[in-house]
């Protein structure tokens, strides 16, 4: 079962979920989701980087260098779905 799955599951059951499970859902959630976005990408990458008979060679280094930029960028979108959750809630007093 995908993650989306479980946590629409969770979410419909009616059961509140505990702060440690939700975080837990979403983690597992942003971490899937980045994958399936990095994957997308690259294939997208790949198909656009594909030499032409008509590319010149200006045209293929173009093409090398936009490719090393993509897959970099999508080494940056796994890396930071694969980091550890950062709590960003702060209490405040609001007095």
């Amino acid at each position: 079962m995908s993650t989306y799955s479980t946590v629409y599951q969770a979410l419909t059951s009616g059961r509140a979920l505990r702060a440690d499970e939700a975080a837990l859902l979403l983690t597992r959630l942003r971490r899937e989701t980045a994958e399936e976005l990095a994957v997308a990408a690259e294939e997208q990458l790949v198909q656009a980087s594909q030499r032409t008979v008509t590319d010149t060679e200006a045209a293929l280094r173009r093409k090398r260098r936009d490719f090393a930029a993509g897959i970099k960028a999508i080494g940056v979108i796994r890396r930071l779905a694969g980091a550890p959750a950062r709590s960003t809630i702060t209490h405040r007093s609001t007095s």
